[in-house]
């Protein structure tokens, strides 16, 4: 199952709504080309640098979610922090297989 796949599964499951689901999984604003923004910025740094940034927009978004954001901060966060997890997996992965 992809991250992608769980996200929806778990969305789903809650009461939030299919705007905030989109807000978080694929803002309009991020989308607006054939390559996604997250991809575009995974492909322009290393993947230490990567890892680096996921970590920190968890961070962003946990620290303000009290006072700007709220739930869908908290959300983007555990979007980001799901990102970082399938990420380590990913790369965990390809270590084991190049040895």
């Amino acid at each position: 199952t992809t991250m992608y796949s769980q996200e929806r599964v778990w969305f789903n499951s809650t009461r939030t709504g299919q705007s905030t689901m989109n807000n978080v999984n694929h803002p309009s604003h991020y989308t607006g080309s054939s390559i996604e923004c997250i991809d575009s910025i995974k492909a322009q740094l290393t993947p230490e640098e990567f890892r680096g940034f996921l970590k920190g927009n968890v961070l962003k978004y946990l620290w303000r979610e009290r006072s700007k954001g709220g739930y869908e901060s908290l959300l983007k966060a555990q979007w980001y922090l799901n990102r970082l997890i399938q990420n380590d997996l990913t790369q965990e992965n390809q270590r084991t297989q190049d040895s």
